[in-house]
């Protein structure tokens, strides 16, 4: 088999990779700075003088990243003992042999950009475990709560959308319930669009009701493998037995508004009978600014579930209840916190691949992991997604994105080229979005 092409790297200058390394990522650090230094006295008040120490030792340390980062420094090896300390160092170690002996040491600007910058997210979860006792400090917390405090107008009309479809639900035919079933995915998609690291962590809120502008979107899906989708989950649904099971896994993205559209979603999967179980993966540290975590999903589903709505609180009382008898299951795994893209799975987490093994449908939520997928290379717009996944296929799945980073698979002849004729930007500005689907037809 023909060797995959070269990866993305901040070495192109004026690629979307150079940008983030040069200007959106060091923003990112700025900003982590300044909220370890705007909760100096919250620190102190919890922890006294060893509050203010470890906070000062945080932001030194932080400092010194963004300085390494800003003068193309070689990569160094984590120090912190931590569960994936090793393997990370490991994969430094393999980055190295593969440069020439000229290269010397892996450095920001010219190794993989899928590398770097998850590398740069694990050195800032360094920074905090190095400095106890604010070693549990998520230095993107308040960002990814605003966001869903922001998103209120939108948040109700989704649950209220949602609740008044429950009432309904049996009254639906086939081609009523695959509309709405759309209507969700679609709605799950655009709120992928709600991501902090595309900002650099500033406001990204949704402010709309998205239902409202789901006809005017359709035209900026440029796969649209959603009926795929539906043949899968009723074919599942017509031939189950009373006792047997249809699991779908959502590997999940940003927390805030997003998960609240991937919630709504893994509902209605449920109540239609679509699936019987929903298992949910989410990161195991503070990742990529707004992507969910164990706290961040427990908490979405309390704030809910206390919302003064009357709809809004009776989803949240339903999700907490769906955790409580096991129809909904969150999974942690260092992997999705790790560098390798998903081809290296089988290997480098085989429990976890055995995991996702056991699901009918996986349906992967936003960039990063569409990155992992097709292993953030320099991929031809037209070259198959069965393809660009190199061998990754656990089960049948679907990624569903909107465009922020410089890779798109499975395009038809022309329509990449046609795109970037009329919109130089269209690969990273979230306006653009896929369903795009691997398994049988």
């Amino acid at each position: 088999m023909a060797r995959p092409p070269a990866s993305l790297s901040g070495r192109d200058v004026g690629s979307f990779a150079y940008l983030t390394i040069k200007d959106r990522i060091p923003q990112i650090l700025t900003k982590a700075i300044d909220t370890l230094h705007r909760h100096k006295s919250e620190f102190f008040e919890k922890h006294g003088e060893k509050g203010m120490e470890a906070e000062k030792k945080a932001i030194s340390l932080l400092s010194k990243l963004r300085n390494e980062m800003q003068t193309d420094k070689p990569i160094i090896p984590l120090v912190e003992k931590f569960a994936d300390t090793d393997i990370w160092n490991q994969y430094l170690e393999y980055q190295q042999s593969l440069l020439n002996e000229s290269d010397g040491k892996p450095r920001w600007f010219y190794s993989p950009w899928l590398f770097v910058e998850c590398y740069m997210y694990r050195r800032i979860h360094e920074a905090v475990i190095q400095s106890p006792p604010i070693d549990d400090f998520d230095v993107f917390r308040e960002s990814k709560e605003q966001n869903f405090f922001e998103s209120q107008e939108s948040i109700i009309a989704l649950c209220t959308h949602l609740q008044e479809l429950m009432k309904t639900i049996e009254d639906l035919d086939e081609n009523q319930l695959k509309h709405e079933f759309f209507k969700l995915l679609q709605i799950s998609l655009w709120g992928n669009k709600c991501d902090l690291s595309l900002t650099g962590g500033e406001n990204s809120s949704q402010k709309t009701n998205i239902m409202n502008y789901l006809e005017d979107l359709k035209p900026f899906i440029l796969v649209n493998d959603m009926e795929h989708l539906w043949s899968l989950l009723s074919n599942c649904k017509k031939t189950r037995e009373k006792e047997s099971i249809t699991r779908v896994d959502i590997v999940l993205d940003n927390s805030g508004f997003e998960l609240i559209t991937d919630l709504i979603l893994a509902d209605f999967l449920l109540f239609s009978n679509l699936a019987t179980e929903i298992h949910f993966y989410g990161k195991t540290i503070p990742w990529f600014v707004s992507d969910t975590t164990i706290h961040d999903f427990n908490w979405l589903i309390d704030e809910v579930k206390h919302s003064n709505h009357k709809w809004v609180s009776k989803c949240g009382a339903d999700w907490e209840n769906y955790v409580k008898t096991g129809r909904w299951v969150y999974h942690d795994h260092i992997f999705w916190t790790l560098p390798h893209e998903f081809c290296a799975m089988s290997q480098v987490a085989p429990d976890l691949y055995a995991e996702l093994q056991k699901a009918h449908l996986i349906l992967f939520k936003g960039d990063l992991n569409y990155r992992k997928l097709t292993g953030d290379r320099k991929w031809e717009f037209t070259v198959p997604f069965h393809q660009a996944l190199t061998g990754f296929h656990p089960a049948p799945l679907c990624s569903i994105r909107t465009l922020k980073a410089e890779i798109q698979v499975g395009l038809q002849p022309g329509q990449g080229e046609q795109l970037a004729a009329s919109e130089p930007n269209w690969l990273t500005t979230g306006k653009y979005g896929i369903f795009q689907f691997d398994g049988p037809l």
